[in-house]
């Protein structure tokens, strides 16, 4: 599993670089604020809309700590996309949120 520091990942942002995020929160939880482009598929409905995602595509996968985004990147990597786990979650996101 590759991962990721919220550090790395708001750098990437900086510097204008592509990155897909999914925040695998629950909706209420995300509605204290989310990282800017975010999208929210909470944990229990990846596997019903993961046809949604881009198998050519990287995707960050977020949540609160790293728990649960762990195991959505697990899910994930076993179907064939490319996935990074942010490690310690929304609790150590110090950039922007929206």
């Amino acid at each position: 599993m590759i991962k990721k520091t919220p550090i790395e990942v708001e750098e990437m942002m900086k510097m204008n670089r592509p990155i897909h995020i999914i925040d695998v929160r629950e909706v209420d939880e995300v509605a204290d604020g989310k990282i800017p482009g975010a999208i929210n598929i909470p944990l229990g409905l990846l596997e019903f809309r993961m046809h949604e995602l881009d198998k050519s595509v990287e995707y960050t996968m977020v949540c609160r700590s790293g728990g649960r985004s762990g195991k959505a990147t697990q899910l994930l990597e076993s179907h064939g996309y490319t996935v990074v786990n942010m490690v310690g979650g929304m609790m150590s996101w110090e950039g922007p949120t929206e």
